[in-house]
């Protein structure tokens, strides 16, 4: 799968984004301009210490990004779609594309993938998600789907855990 952020704003949730590429295996793609340094402190604390895990790419502008992505499937999150994330079924190699903070996807993007315009439910007086947060929910529904490739899907629990976090009568 392929996360892409085009002209990212806040350092915290492009960091936050990249951790979330890094533990689900996922490309992130960052088109310019970008409202911070790759070097952002922010950026860096936010990702913690899974930029040594993360396919990170980047490029000049939009076209740039489909010049070098041409067979690209690309799932346009956008407040404006008629399409629901969950009602669609997402490839394994799908682009899941995000705008920046401020102003989203801008429309004549949009216009040109009408049919790949998903949206996340939430109420009308509300103006949108955190980005990161978006990211997350679309993208692990994505990978639902997949079945978490490669993934760990359950854990273990050690007794001695439980027995220490019991509370005391």
């Amino acid at each position: 799968m392929h996360i892409v952020l085009l002209e990212p704003e806040i350092p915290q949730n492009a960091g936050n984004i990249a951790r979330t590429c890094a533990v689900t295996n996922t490309v992130l793609h960052l088109i310019k301009p970008l409202g911070f340094s790759v070097e952002d402190k922010y950026l860096k604390r936010a990702g913690l210490d899974y930029w040594k895990l993360l396919d990170i790419r980047y490029y000049e502008n939009f076209q740039d990004f489909l010049d070098k992505n041409p067979n690209a499937k690309i799932w346009m999150a956008t407040t404006k779609a008629k399409h629901v994330y969950s009602d669609v079924t997402f490839g394994e190699n799908d682009y899941l594309m995000f705008g920046k903070e401020s102003a989203g996807i801008p429309e004549e993007i949009l216009l040109q993938y009408p049919d790949t315009a998903i949206r996340i439910p939430m109420l009308e007086a509300a103006r949108s998600l955190n980005l990161s947060n978006s990211v997350a929910i679309i993208i692990y529904e994505a990978l639902r789907q997949q079945g978490f490739p490669g993934m760990l899907q359950e854990g273990e629990l050690h007794r001695h855990t439980w027995a220490e976090a019991k509370p005391k009568e």
